[in-house]
């Protein structure tokens, strides 16, 4: 069912991440304006897709020349009201997680439900 809604999900900003915790700072400064905007009000959900998802495995340190890890930020979510967090179903089977296996509580999504999931969003930002 391609327009199925996610369960429970509407609010003002989506931000969909799509990379890896390390390489790139996309997903450092993805998280960075989901603080920000959730400091001054906004609903944010989280959406973790493709590499993004990585970011919620557990034990991971900084990245290579002391590049800044991103588990101190994820764990700062639920400080800023930040606890609508889901990741893309396929994503996980790929690279072989299971949501009981990830740092944070977080929902599995597929991807057929991934176009109503944006719709139900005012704003939707992409890292």
């Amino acid at each position: 069912m391609p327009n199925e809604k996610v369960q429970g999900v509407d609010g003002d900003l989506l931000v969909i991440l799509r990379h890896a915790p390390h390489g790139t700072s996309w997903l450092r400064e993805g998280l960075d304006a989901a603080l920000v905007a959730a400091a001054f009000g906004r609903r944010v959900t989280l959406l973790f897709m493709g590499e993004g998802v990585t970011a919620l495995v557990p034990g991971q340190a900084n990245g290579p020349l002391g590049q800044k890890g991103t588990a101190p930020t994820l764990e700062m979510l639920e400080m800023y009201d930040i606890d609508t967090l889901l990741v893309e179903a396929e994503a996980l089977a790929r690279f072989g997680l299971a949501v009981e296996g990830l740092m944070l509580p977080a929902r599995a999504v597929a991807a057929a439900q991934l176009p109503a999931l944006t719709a139900d969003h005012s704003l939707v930002l992409t890292f």
